[in-house]
């Protein structure tokens, strides 16, 4: 998302209002972002979105969407942020949430496998083919 802003503070406020059932964007959903911080350095080192429901957009990409920055890669931080915003998504009451991946991220299918997700089906978007997997919580 914050590719498609011309500024960070741009992105912030659009982040901010759709963290509130006040104001989100009425074509999205409430939505919650964090960024994964590491403790040694308090390096920020990914970010990571829960969608509080989906929309008929979302259904195919799901509650949770994650990135790690590309030099911290393969140290389990994905799998961490997951496993920390599955906590938040149970607290808020989901029985399960739905995750995707495009077939060509096999790092991202890891990360979903390794906190518990069971493969529920394809869909395509732009050509491309992803796997939705749930997670019950």
């Amino acid at each position: 998302m914050w590719d498609n802003m011309d500024s960070y503070p741009e992105w912030l406020e659009m982040v901010s209002k759709n963290a509130d059932v006040e104001t989100y964007n009425q074509g999205w959903v409430l939505t919650d972002t964090f960024f994964a911080m590491r403790q040694s350095d308090k390096k920020i080192i990914g970010i990571i979105d829960f969608r509080h429901s989906l929309n008929e957009f979302l259904k195919d990409f799901g509650h949770i969407g994650y990135s790690v920055c590309p030099l911290e890669r393969r140290n389990g931080y994905a799998t961490e942020m997951l496993r920390q915003v599955l906590a938040i998504a149970k607290e808020q009451g989901l029985p399960e949430v739905f995750l995707s991946y495009m077939k060509g991220n096999v790092p991202s299918r890891k990360t979903i496998l390794n906190n518990g997700g069971e493969y529920l089906r394809d869909f395509t978007f732009n050509n491309e083919v992803g796997e939705v997997f749930s997670i019950v919580l």
